[in-house]
């Protein structure tokens, strides 16, 4: 059973995500991946999304993949309901996840059941290759990453913050530029994409 929720910033879409939470009886653990912001300097989206989860009662375990083991991801994947994958660079984040050999575990934990949530990087990334995000991303940051192929979780290209400052001419010109190539999801602050197996829908947090 594929769950996903998808946002360009999540603490825009916490209305969003209590009604979600609301249809889906989940144990309340997640573990967070806040490795794509290692890279950024403007960071304060990932200390505003974990408030949001110590509000709604939730046990959050912080993990930078960055800096611990394959063997401890995973076996810390193995036993999460919940997955939380934050923004940054989409790029590092992309070859930190591939160092450790943890792109086809997460999908077959997602299979298994395990809610994937993903916040601007870590939503683009369950597109089937990320590279149309290099407008907004700077690639060359991750030198170790070879190819761009991702998680390959849903049929269309997230492009968070459409619209938003500081990314209106970057997102814009990722649409104008990969729109006749890819099935482009672009998504405001506001907006959340939740998908159910391969059914999916867009949500605004009004």
């Amino acid at each position: 059973m594929k769950t996903l929720f998808l946002a360009s910033y999540f603490a825009a879409v916490e209305n969003l995500f209590k009604r979600f939470l609301k249809q889906h009886f989940l144990l309340h653990k997640v573990l967070f991946i806040p490795t794509a912001g290692n890279v950024e300097s403007y960071v304060e989206y990932i200390d505003e999304a974990i408030n949001i989860f110590h509000k709604l009662g939730f046990e959050v375990d912080v993990l930078d993949i960055a800096q611990e083991t394959e063997e401890v991801i995973k076996e810390k994947l193995n036993h999460t309901p919940i997955l939380y994958i934050s923004g940054g660079n989409t790029f590092y984040l992309l070859q930190e996840l591939k160092r450790k050999h943890l792109v086809p575990h997460i999908k077959k934990r997602i299979d298994e059941g395990m809610l994937y949530l993903g916040e601007s990087a870590g939503a683009i990334i369950t597109a089937s290759d990320i590279e149309y995000n290099q407008i907004m991303d700077d690639k060359n940051i991750a030198i170790d990453l070879t190819n761009y192929s991702a998680l390959n979780l849903v049929d269309f290209a997230i492009v968070p913050h459409y619209g938003e400052f500081p990314f209106e001419e970057s997102s814009e010109k990722t649409v104008q530029i990969y729109q006749s190539k890819l099935n482009l999801l672009p998504l405001t602050n506001s907006q959340a994409v939740i998908v159910d197996e391969d059914d999916f829908t867009i949500q605004t947090n009004l």
